[in-house]
């Protein structure tokens, strides 16, 4: 059993973030697409990490599926697991259910063809999409064999009881890999709005060593963690903003609510002014955390009697 985790532990790891502002943020799908291009270059660079682990899951949950963009591959690669896909907000959830239809579609008119009606895939070999808090999944314990989240982790106020839970629904050996923002993203934007005010415009994202002793809290063992920087380039202020709101705004409960004026405005235009590159462009820094642990088979029962295993020596 995982040991307990404190309210003063999850205070301490939790940044002040609205559920409900994060919500709203996806509840409007077309708004992301200009920043769906880095979602799919992390999530290739995750996949070529699974490649390197041998696993053969029964069961896969994708958390923060989204649009359902990974789900195909991951069905690809795992072509006998079952496919569970969540999400918190149900726009996004439903775009991965109209999508999944259309694709099914194709599918069937291809195979039509071909086969006969009675062995076309039908709803049953889908993907299951859910609603739900990362934090309180609508699973049963030991549930899955791999649990994948791409870039969703830190829209949560507290990751630590996310991995708590994600270690509840993974089977004994079973795998968490997941990719996340660490601090360093969006630094050239902090930089430009500290000339405008003191508030808090973007997510204070928790450090890749903090995640390692979450998971180690929360009953992974051996967590791996890596860390790589991607800098966006852009030509104007204004894209670059764009593609800011695009990847979900601010969504911390204790941001300004008032709105700026000119005079501030132009002072955080200046001040991003100040920060082009050589070429000419502005950089938007990503700092891109990825990590894996395994689920460990326990060392106590229910009970609280510790486990002792052993092996016979090999005759």
């Amino acid at each position: 059993m995982a040991p307990p985790i404190s309210p003063d532990q999850s205070r301490h790891s939790s940044a002040p973030i609205d559920p409900a502002c994060v919500r709203r943020a996806f509840a409007r799908p077309q708004r992301l697409q200009d920043s769906q291009f880095l979602r799919r270059e992390v999530a290739q660079r995750m996949h070529e990490r699974l490649q390197l682990v041998r696993l053969a899951p029964h069961a896969v949950l994708d958390a923060g599926c989204g649009e359902g963009a990974d789900l195909p591959v991951l069905q690809d690669s795992f072509p006998q697991a079952r496919l569970l896909g969540l999400d918190a907000a149900p726009a996004m959830l439903a775009l991965a259910q109209e999508r999944q239809r259309a694709a099914m579609s194709s599918v069937n008119r291809l195979l039509s063809k071909w086969l006969p009606q009675t062995v076309l895939p039908g709803a049953q070999g889908s993907p299951l999409l859910l609603a739900g808090d990362f934090a309180q999944l609508p699973l049963a314990a030991n549930a899955v064999d791999l649990v994948w989240s791409n870039l969703a982790v830190h829209w949560h106020p507290q990751p630590d009881r996310v991995f708590a839970e994600w270690r509840r629904v993974l089977r004994t050996d079973g795998l968490l890999m997941f990719s996340c923002f660490g601090p360093d993203t969006f630094k050239e934007l902090r930089n430009a709005f500290a000339v405008m005010d003191s508030a808090p415009h973007s997510l204070p994202f928790v450090d890749m060593h903090d995640f390692g002793d979450m998971l180690v809290q929360a009953g992974f063992a051996t967590p791996v963690m890596d860390m790589e920087s991607i800098t966006v380039t852009y030509d104007t202020p204004e894209k670059l903003l764009a593609d800011a709101r695009a990847w979900g705004g601010n969504p911390l409960a204790n941001r300004r609510r008032s709105l700026c004026g000119r005079q501030e405005w132009g002072r955080m235009l200046a001040a991003m002014e100040q920060l082009r590159r050589a070429d000419g462009k502005l950089g938007l820094s990503f700092e891109v955390i990825y990590g894996h642990a395994f689920r460990p088979a326990p060392r106590t029962t229910a009970s609280g009697e510790a486990i002792i295993r052993f092996e016979l020596p090999k005759k």
